[in-house]
């Protein structure tokens, strides 16, 4: 999976690693729909047919103007007590306060940098829905599940607006959602896993990192580094990401991954990796990978 994003902000930002409780991998996959008028809940039949159509055998166990949940029967949960299928759950519209948001969060929002602010400032309702015992699902099938529940979700709601995604701090207007061509677990790469960029003040150092993978229980990734365009970085980090839920997150401290050269990966340079602290917040342990002759800071 490629990325072409620019980067780049002239924002300072305190670190702040200060909430020791940090994430908690393995959480509920969260999508918030926005919209600027309040929506009803899509009919129940419409709604069994469509998330039939994405995710294959579905069960609809309660619907009404609060709430409406799905047994995901393709997809079984395993616990220690018995198995259950997931169960996917809608909520009824409800008011949606858009300056809610910092701005370190939305310093981050990459794919919509120019219309943020107008669609905070216009959408005033929202539906937020959720995944539940999807957590004992394995990665690459829950990743999988989310991406199906989210192409339901943006043919079940034509007028929404934008989707935001908590879990990463990604929002992205509407139409890309509804119109992406992406196939594949890389959907839930690029919806659900948000590549960040900071620059580190009073020096030439960059910082990029990932945030979102540690809902299906896979690390996020790091790179501190100088003297390489960020761009490069950001289109490693996606592909990285893609190459660990996929294999299910075979690389082990000590371990190398292919680095960079020219703009592009390459076999012929390995950078090492190693699990760390994360440097900027949450708090959590990252995947760091060593720039080589581009690392600053200590490893």
């Amino acid at each position: 999976m490629k990325s072409t994003e620019k980067r780049k902000t002239d924002k300072a930002f305190k670190q702040d690693l200060s909430n020791e409780k940090g994430r908690h991998p393995g959480g509920p996959f969260i999508i918030q729909m926005l919209f600027k008028e309040s929506v009803p809940m899509p009919d129940k039949a419409e709604m069994t047919a469509v998330m039939k159509k994405h995710m294959g055998a579905v069960e609809c166990f309660c619907h009404d103007e609060k709430t409406a949940g799905f047994a995901a029967l393709e997809h079984i949960a395993e616990f220690k007590d018995g198995k259950a299928p997931v169960q996917l759950m809608v909520m009824g519209a409800s008011r949606f306060e858009g300056e809610g948001f910092d701005a370190f969060t939305m310093s981050q929002m990459w794919d919509c940098m120019e219309d943020r602010e107008r669609i905070f400032r216009e959408c005033r309702y929202q539906v937020v829905a959720v995944d539940m015992l999807a957590a004992a699902l394995p990665a690459l099938e829950r990743a999988n599940l989310d991406a199906d529940f989210l192409d339901a979700l943006a043919e079940l709601y034509p007028d929404c607006e934008a989707f935001y995604f908590p879990n990463c701090g990604k929002l992205f207007p509407a139409e890309y959602v509804r119109s992406h061509q992406i196939k594949g677990p890389d959907r839930f790469i690029r919806f659900g896993v948000n590549v960040r960029f900071f620059n580190i003040e009073g020096t030439e150092d960059k910082l990029i990192d990932t945030l979102g993978m540690d809902t299906l229980f896979l690390p996020d990734l790091q790179y501190h580094f100088h003297g390489m365009d960020p761009n490069w970085v950001v289109n490693h980090a996606y592909n990285v990401a893609s190459y660990l839920l996929v294999n299910d997150n075979p690389v082990e401290s000590g371990e190398t991954v292919d680095g960079i050269e020219k703009g592009q990966m390459s076999r012929r340079v390995q950078w090492k990796c190693q699990y760390e602290e994360a440097l900027v917040q949450p708090p959590r342990e990252v995947l760091d990978i060593n720039m080589g002759e581009y690392a600053s800071g200590g490893r």
